[in-house]
């Protein structure tokens, strides 16, 4: 570290690392493949699910290209409907025929009116489109074909299989982008509100989003050549975690370079003294969040393998161009980047502390009363925590949109009127000699509706199976799970089709967290026990965050449900909320404790900790209310589950930085004291007594 600060700092040695480094990012902007990333995020279990099994079988059938759309025409989509005139049911019946001209089986597009008269619907068998683009083209014709010289009163809707392609394909269109110009906003207001600098908030911002960019296009061209499945969210997510750890890191060092430059007149001397002191924290930090987001790389679920690639990459190049450009970009710069608040050298009994009084006395106020301060703050964290109370996980299919596009609401409909059309369609291929057999054992099944053959290709039939209740709800996977445990008592069959994908992807979830949340919180145990030297310490640190993450999933939870009417959590959110919260939260834990390490030996445990309070409460206050604010841009997609992370990491940073960081871990050392930095604290009196 110190090496790579005096090549920062050197007289004309920033210049040239400037150069350099600019020359080489550019070189890489300019060669790497500017690949497009998949839309949506694709779909289906892990490779040895049976339900992967059946959809890979299905390719050899002679429908295996073709898909449905249904359109629901009515007076309304609500329960004020009318029933549909002769006039209005005469116009279903032209839209059918035009309707037949898009299907693959033009004879059986026939519109079915509902019992009580209020509703048409219009099956069309259609050929499977694979590009986004064409996919969303065809949903637009069939709407607008659907449409098309309606008499009044009488709308039409799209929804069924091409109807949510499309509006997931446009729930996610332009998400990277969006995601990125709205983090990179939102991030330069919160840098100027930080710095009170109309010219020091460009450089640490231009530093990241360069670091962004070179990001997102190295994960790009290493999904080319490795096969990961990189999409759209996950470049948004990218985005927002290198803007939000890349300008925390940015916003310590620069936090320490003010600092040394009030004892230091010389620029490079101070920015020599801030990497040293504040680059193993970073990298430390930094390492942690590449470490556990790595951890993914043993789950099951393609889509968890390639957030972890990607972020963990992102996270690297974030730690370098922190690191390695923005102290050669502020050297260069000079004082006068900070002003018109420029930091001047003061005499040593000038200094006092400055802008930090306020958390010398929060300080002051945690050694004083430790046991009150730490119990308040438990308190806290386990009323918050009791929101957790009922909470379940996964999401129907309809649920899974924030707001109601035409898909849910036609859906909805389309179960309300015609409910033998709107329950899961599961598929069941049996061995040819099998096929009957297989037919009676589906029939027999508490939850289906029905089951026929519906063709065969190279020894395997084909069986078509309608079930009860709601896609991808709690009775169409207990409908799955009944169909599999009767055939591997009775008969040999696979089960397979969009529900059983949906319950094979929610099982490899729960399989996934199981194995990589212990694996997680082992690369932090490590982390910590290599940097503070001690057992204790690290202890304390990690329940403190494994706390703040149940109690952030519990005030989510509540949220949830009584004010934005998510009734459980999305089967990814858990996982990725632990993540981040525990990679991300630590990183503040890390700031704290390795400041007061570095004072123990001259202050002693109690007065280090307050020491470090007092130094690093506005800057670490500052990085996390930005990352909490960063991380709820993720709401701006109208994705339940992306909704969900940003609500739960944005609760859990700001819970962490404003009562475990500032208040929690002050009063766990503070009742510990020496025994906090145990053993280490053993080993250093021994070394000070000699």
């Amino acid at each position: 570290m110190d090496w790579l600060a005096r090549v920062q700092t050197a007289r004309r040695g920033g210049a040239v690392l400037l150069i350099v480094a600019f020359s080489m990012i550019g070189a890489l902007f300019a060669l790497l493949p500017k690949s497009m990333p998949d839309a949506v995020p694709p779909q289906g279990g892990p490779p040895a699910a049976e339900s992967t099994k059946v959809a890979a079988l299905l390719k050899d059938f002679p429908d295996a290209d073709q898909t449905a759309a249904l359109l629901v025409f009515a007076t309304s989509d609500g329960p004020q409907r009318e029933v549909l005139t002769g006039p209005q049911r005469a116009a279903v019946d032209q839209r059918a025929t035009a309707l037949a001209g898009y299907s693959t089986v033009p004879q059986a597009v026939r519109p079915r009116f509902s019992t009580d008269g209020t509703t048409a619907l219009i099956t069309v068998p259609v050929r499977a489109q694979s590009g986004t683009t064409a996919i969303v083209n065809q949903a637009d014709s069939l709407r607008q074909t659907a449409r098309q010289g309606l008499p009044g009163g009488l709308r039409a809707w799209l929804t069924g299989p091409v109807g949510f392609q499309g509006d997931t394909i446009t729930a996610f269109a332009g998400a990277d982008v969006r995601l990125l110009v709205i983090t990179a906003s939102v991030v330069a207001v919160l840098l100027i509100v930080t710095y009170r600098s109309p010219v020091l908030w460009t450089v640490p911002l231009a530093v990241v989003a360069v670091a962004d960019g070179l990001a997102r296009f190295v994960v790009a061209a290493l999904a080319d050549s490795y096969g990961l499945s990189v999409d759209a969210s996950i470049l948004g997510i990218l985005s927002v975690l290198v803007f939000g750890a890349g300008t925390n890191y940015a916003l310590l060092l620069i936090a320490r370079y003010r600092e040394e430059l009030l004892a230091e007149p010389d620029t490079r001397r101070a920015m020599r003294t801030a990497v040293v002191a504040a680059g193993p924290a970073i990298v430390a930090s930094a390492g942690t969040v590449a470490l556990s987001l790595l951890m993914l790389l043993f789950a099951t679920l393609a889509g968890n393998r390639a957030l972890g690639a990607a972020c963990s990459i992102g996270i690297v190049i974030a730690l370098l161009m922190v690191l390695g450009v923005l102290p050669a970009a502020l050297v260069v710069c000079g004082r006068k980047v900070f002003w018109p608040f420029i930091p001047h050298y003061l005499e040593p009994e000038d200094r006092g502390e400055g802008g930090h009084a306020i958390w010398g006395r929060i300080g002051s106020a945690v050694q004083r009363r430790p046991w009150q301060i730490g119990g308040a703050a438990v308190l806290l964290i386990v009323l918050l925590s009791a929101g957790l109370s009922g909470a379940t996980i996964g999401l129907s299919q309809t649920d899974q949109f924030v707001g109601h596009p035409e898909s849910v609401r036609a859906q909805h409909l389309v179960a309300e009127t015609f409910p033998a059309e709107s329950g899961p369609q599961l598929v069941v291929l049996a061995h040819d000699a099998d096929a009957a057999d297989a037919v009676g054992i589906a029939e027999s099944v508490e939850g289906v509706r029905s089951a026929r053959v519906a063709g065969n290709a190279n020894g395997w039939t084909k069986i078509d199976v309608a079930a009860a209740g709601t896609p991808q709800s709690d009775a169409a996977f207990a409908t799955v799970k009944a169909l599999r445990a009767a055939y591997a008592s009775r008969g040999h069959a696979l089960v397979g089709g969009p529900d059983a994908a949906a319950l094979d992807q929610h099982d490899a979830a729960a399989r996934d967290r199981v194995v990589i949340i212990p694996l997680i919180l082992t690369v932090v145990a490590v982390v910590l026990l290599v940097l503070l030297r001690s057992l204790v310490a690290p202890l304390c640190l990690i329940v403190t965050v494994i706390a703040t993450y149940v109690a952030s999933l519990g005030c989510g939870n509540w949220l949830f449900q009584h004010v934005f009417g998510f009734r459980a959590f999305d089967t990814p959110v858990l996982l990725y909320a632990f993540l981040f919260l525990v990679a991300l939260g630590v990183d503040y834990n890390i700031f704290l404790a390795t400041r007061a390490r570095e004072q123990r030996l001259d202050l002693g445990a109690r007065e280090a900790m307050r020491y470090a309070l007092t130094r690093t409460g506005g800057v670490i206050t500052s990085a996390g209310i930005l990352l909490a604010a960063v991380f709820v841009v993720l709401g701006v997609l109208p994705v339940v589950a992306l909704a969900q992370i940003g609500t739960i990491v944005c609760i859990g940073v700001l819970l962490d930085t404003l009562v475990v960081r500032t208040l929690l871990v002050p009063a766990l050392a503070s009742v510990l004291g020496e025994r906090f930095w145990w053993p280490a604290a053993r080993a250093a009196t021994r070394s000070t007594s000699h």
